[in-house]
């Protein structure tokens, strides 16, 4: 599957810091530092049927971030994500506005992308559909299935979460935590014939009017923990930098993501860190499908909004924090780009060198936007003269601090 086009990143004459991120794992902000070189990260991606809201895109802008800082600090980046094309929702939701499930998820995916250039964030390397990823989720059930890690339900296969010694390590629930949680994110504890109500299903046996695919176990799809796993490993090897995704998939997805993996080579992690997005709330509540509270970036972007006013609003908040949309912050964003771009049009200005230095610094430091947004308003007060005289000191100061918000924290003025 194809991802979307790359936007021009300036190259900054200067190298950032090396970055460290609070990684779920430890319960710590800890140095994130690849081993060779090379950076390495996979984002679990869309269930492409509805658009693109302002939950996800916070998401994939905090991650991001990270790639640019890892770019920053010098390292190369090997970036892989997943689509899941075939999946409960996606069916349901075909159904439900009656349309072929293959077109909803080829439209939503093409409005994903779209989104995804308008915001300006780097496409992976990789991005594999659910669909085409079938092959290597085979491999890895039977290569589970040779370590005893496999059982059938009826016309089901379910993972054993008993094979892998370190369940529950990724995310750190209690089992309480985890089956209050389980049936609420895709589980299903109440199934009888299951060894454990906390196993997850790794093939769903062929259902009527459901697609499916011929395997030796039965013609089924894949079940969602499974593909990511499979997906990651292929694409990254295991070991790979970062696991990232939105808070919500703390458990069960990365808990079983990582379970998978280990129990087929348990010689190595499934992933080295684990790193979660916050939640983006509107009305009072979480922004979900379910609940039908979305603000949607392609909306506001054929509303004529600036999709960099819509990411300024984003890196305005902390990755990791929980936060409430409002349309209040959307304005001000717009306004206070005009103030930005204002300033660097006057190409001088007050010094850039320690403006740099904070941006790239505050990213390196767990991803800290606000305080990198913060630093360049501090410049462009400076420089439009906002608390007095106007400090043009610094001949070459629009174009260096224009790239660094365009390299660091991917806003084009």
């Amino acid at each position: 599957m194809r991802a979307w086009s790359a936007p021009d990143v300036p190259t900054l004459s200067v190298s950032g810091p090396e970055v460290s991120l609070y990684d779920t794992q430890a319960g710590a902000v800890v140095p994130v530092v690849p081993d060779d070189g090379r950076a390495s990260l996979y984002v679990c991606g869309i269930t492409p049927y509805d658009a693109t809201h302002m939950g996800h895109a916070n998401t994939y802008v905090a991650f991001d971030l990270l790639n640019r800082a890892w770019r920053s600090a010098g390292h190369e980046v090997a970036y892989a994500q997943n689509v899941t094309d075939v999946d409960d929702p996606l069916l349901e939701r075909a159904t439900k506005v009656g349309i072929d499930w293959v077109e909803l998820a080829e439209r939503e995916t093409e409005l994903f992308r779209q989104d995804m250039m308008a915001l300006r964030v780097l496409p992976p390397d990789t991005y594999t559909g659910a669909v085409e990823s079938i092959p290597l989720v085979l491999d890895m059930i039977a290569r589970l299935d040779e370590l005893g890690a496999v059982y059938r339900v009826e016309e089901d296969l379910y993972y054993s979460v008993a094979a892998d010694a370190a369940f529950g390590a990724e995310s750190r629930w209690t089992r309480e935590q985890m089956l209050e949680i389980f049936g609420e994110r895709g589980g299903d504890p109440e199934r009888a014939g299951k060894k454990d109500p906390l196993d997850p299903v790794l093939w769903r046996g062929e259902r009527p009017g459901e697609p499916s695919w011929p395997s030796s176990y039965g013609a089924g799809r894949p079940g969602w923990h499974i593909e990511c796993s499979a997906i990651s490993v292929a694409a990254l090897g295991q070991g790979f930098t970062v696991q990232g995704g939105g808070s919500d998939l703390i458990f069960p997805h990365h808990e079983m993501c990582a379970g998978h993996a280990q129990v087929v080579d348990p010689s190595l992690p499934f992933a080295r860190h684990y790193v979660h997005a916050g939640m983006v709330a509107y009305d009072g509540e979480k922004m979900s499908k379910s609940k039908g509270n979305l603000v949607f970036v392609s909306a506001l972007r054929n509303s004529d909004v600036d999709p960099m006013a819509i990411r300024l609003v984003l890196l305005r908040h902390h990755y990791r924090s929980d936060w409430e949309w409002t349309d209040d912050q959307l304005w001000d964003a717009v306004d206070t780009l005009a103030d930005w771009r204002a300033a660097v049009a006057l190409g001088r200005g007050a010094p850039a060198e320690p403006v740099v230095d904070a941006v790239l610094s505050a990213l390196a430091d767990d991803l800290d936007a606000p305080a990198a947004v913060a630093a360049v308003q501090q410049w462009v007060t400076a420089t439009l003269g906002r608390d007095g005289l106007a400090d043009t000191s610094d001949p070459n100061a629009g174009p260096a601090i224009a790239a660094v918000v365009d390299a660091a924290l991917g806003l084009n003025l």
